[in-house]
């Protein structure tokens, strides 16, 4: 049974209040001052105060102050006589939740109010709840999963998310490496401090470098003002370094004195400047290879793998990727504004017999243009973009009836293969280096397949 405290020094007004709120099926105390109110809220459980503006000793505004300041969680109506508007807003402005005038001009108004303030406390308990579900169930909100592995993922994140240890993360392409980056820091102690990312694939050395570091006026052709790097920016904060494999080794070489002594000079600068920064580096290259093979600086690795973090891909944790679906379901209808909808379970088996080699990134472009292009308020199989139909008929296809004469099973390994390279290059765009990191190959091994097979990277040849 919800509680009203009703607070007047009216007697009639206390008694004709406390009438009709019980017989709407309130639990009703009364108070004549705001002391004795006090009293009440100390020693019964409260759920809202109908508190009057005006009253001797402790007025009303007296009462809400100290209500919010001990008290929170009960909800404060004021109650004010004409021509006190203006009062009863700025007792708003200190916490009350809504005013009424006196008199009323009807007990539905009343009543009204009330129902609302009800109403509001309902949905901010309802949410309290779901915030501490979803913490219970997905640490990092934003990211999704419930399996084994991703709960690894979460422990670690959870023991390191408020130590200045440099991080490396590791993970195929779409894995969320720059997700899991975000999450620690804006779960960090440092989550008001700035979070800075660059990507060491995106630019040119050059430019990288004029980024990461800034440079002086005149340090280059171009370089018409004084320019403040990224680094400097990030100042007490986390530094991110996106797909740090690819940085080039004068790049390397800047990088591991930052790491080792904390400083940096600008292009085109005589001066060291000290930053105190978290680094945390992410790449979907194995970086012991790539050391091995001479392509990255053995000292600048180990500095970088203090803490370890690996994401891995979503086809060894099958059980994430129906949470996701419904997760990217409920997140594009509410930026789109579209009514929520809802998916055949045939599509969700078709989906989670998929392969997923952009993993969760090509799992939410599917969702989103799913919703998108779908006209009812059901995805359909018919809502499925034409690489994952053409997967489960090669499937289904591929798993033929022995009879004497056997089967071909060359003929069938090929056929897997030619599909896999023609589905990675329409993911990829045409562009063959991603294509051949979704397929786990060489470059060279692509290209050797591709010919085998007289796919290129034409539109038209894949269809």
């Amino acid at each position: 049974m919800r509680s009203i405290l009703v607070v007047d020094d009216e007697k009639s007004l206390r008694e004709f209040l406390s009438e009709v709120l019980e017989k709407d099926g309130f639990e009703v105390f009364v108070a004549d001052n705001g002391l004795s109110a006090l009293t009440h809220i100390e020693n019964e459980d409260i759920d809202l105060a109908l508190v009057d503006l005006k009253m001797p000793g402790m007025d009303g505004m007296e009462l809400l102050e100290e209500i919010k300041a001990k008290f929170s969680h009960i909800s404060v109506i004021m109650m004010t006589a004409y021509g006190s508007e203006k009062t009863a807003v700025d007792a708003m402005k200190r916490g009350a939740s809504n005013y009424l005038k006196k008199p009323f001009e009807s007990i539905d108004e009343l009543k009204l109010v009330i129902k609302k303030e009800f109403e509001s406390q309902r949905i901010k308990k309802e949410n309290i709840l779901l915030k501490q579900h979803l913490e219970k169930k997905y640490p990092f909100h934003n990211i999704v999963g419930i399996s084994e592995k991703i709960r690894s993922v979460f422990e670690i994140m959870t023991k390191v998310k408020n130590l200045d240890s440099t991080i490396l993360i590791t993970g195929e392409s779409g894995t969320g490496k720059e997700l899991v980056a975000s999450s620690i820091h804006y779960t960090s102690h440092i989550r008001d401090k700035p979070f800075i990312t660059v990507s060491c694939g995106a630019l040119p050395e050059n430019l990288l470098e004029s980024e990461l570091f800034g440079h002086t006026k005149g340090a280059f052709t171009g370089a018409v003002t004084h320019k403040v790097g990224l680094l400097e920016l990030a100042q007490e904060g986390t530094f991110f370094l996106d797909e740090i494999g690819e940085a080039s080794p004068s790049i390397q070489v800047k990088l591991l004195r930052v790491l080792q002594n904390k400083t940096f000079m600008r292009v085109g600068g005589t001066k060291p400047i000290t930053v105190n920064v978290r680094i945390i580096a992410a790449t979907n290259k194995n970086l012991e290879e790539a050391v091995t093979s001479g392509h990255f600086r053995e000292d600048l690795f180990y500095r970088l793998n203090v803490i370890p973090i690996h994401i891995p891909p979503l086809r060894e944790r099958p059980e994430d990727i129906r949470p996701l679906i419904d997760h990217f379901i409920k997140m594009y209808c509410q930026k789109h504004s579209i009514p929520l909808k809802s998916m055949d379970e045939d599509v969700y088996d078709h989906l989670l017999s998929f392969h997923w080699p952009g993993n969760v990134r090509q799992l939410e472009n599917v969702i989103e243009r799913m919703l998108a292009l779908e006209s009812s308020n059901t995805l359909s199989f018919q809502s499925l973009p034409q690489s994952i139909k053409h997967f489960h008929q090669a499937q289904n296809s591929l798993v033929p009836e022995f009879h004497e004469g056997g089967v071909d099973l060359e003929n069938i390994i090929e056929h897997i293969e030619k599909k896999y390279l023609i589905e990675a290059m329409q993911f990829s765009k045409g562009m063959k280096k991603n294509a051949a990191k979704l397929l786990n190959i060489s470059f060279r091994s692509l290209r050797y397949r591709l010919q085998k097979y007289a796919i290129d990277d034409d539109e038209g040849d894949l269809q």
